[in-house]
């Protein structure tokens, strides 16, 4: 059911969403120039490696810049709008309709993570990664990456439809206002690099 779920909604939102999708790769178009999305390596179910499709809103890296370290520069005036509003992770449409992610479920991180993870973290890569999850409906990047890990695996354990239900209208309210996307007014969750 919930595979089904993901497919039919998310051809439906697809659609439904095509004008929004279409004036913001006209406004990255514009003001930053090709390509207009990115496409990132993320671990998903059972840490298969899966590309993310997100929207780009970075500039390219200059002489010197670093990644991450100077990722809260590199953000423009136009992706920080696309990721105010969440507009930047609407391509990931795309990965729930291939059926790489599902609507809800632990987010997908990088690769790089997935040998950083205890025992217990590790689970959360026993579903599909999602587009929103619990944890993004509990307070998004101003939790710390343990709460998050935390939240992830109670959903691994009690997920139901009706309870992915409740965490999609759960997240509509921060994208709709804009609130709980940085943690002390950064532009990104800082690197996860274990837990002592």
């Amino acid at each position: 059911m919930k595979r089904t779920f993901d497919l039919v909604v998310g051809i439906a939102v697809m659609l439904l969403l095509s004008p929004v999708l279409l004036v913001a790769s006209l406004a990255i178009l514009v003001t930053m120039g090709r390509p207009v999305m990115f496409a990132d390596a993320r671990a998903g179910r059972d840490a298969r490696t899966f590309k993310m499709l997100k929207f780009r809103t970075m500039r390219p890296l200059e002489p010197g810049e670093t990644i991450p370290e100077h990722d809260h520069v590199r953000v423009t005036r136009v992706g920080r709008m696309l990721r105010r509003t969440s507009i930047d992770e609407l391509p990931s449409l795309l990965n729930i309709i291939k059926g790489d992610m599902s609507f809800v479920g632990p987010r997908p991180l990088p690769i790089r993570y997935v040998e950083r993870y205890s025992s217990q973290q590790a689970r959360r890569l026993e579903m599909r990664p999602g587009l929103t999850g619990l944890a993004q409906a509990s307070g998004r990047n101003t939790l710390t990456w343990e709460e998050r890990f935390n939240l992830d695996v109670e959903y691994v354990d009690t997920h139901t439809l009706a309870g992915d239900l409740a965490i999609v209208w759960r997240t509509i309210r921060p994208v709709v206002s804009g609130t709980d996307i940085d943690p002390d007014d950064a532009t990104a969750m800082p690197e996860f690099f274990g837990t002592p």
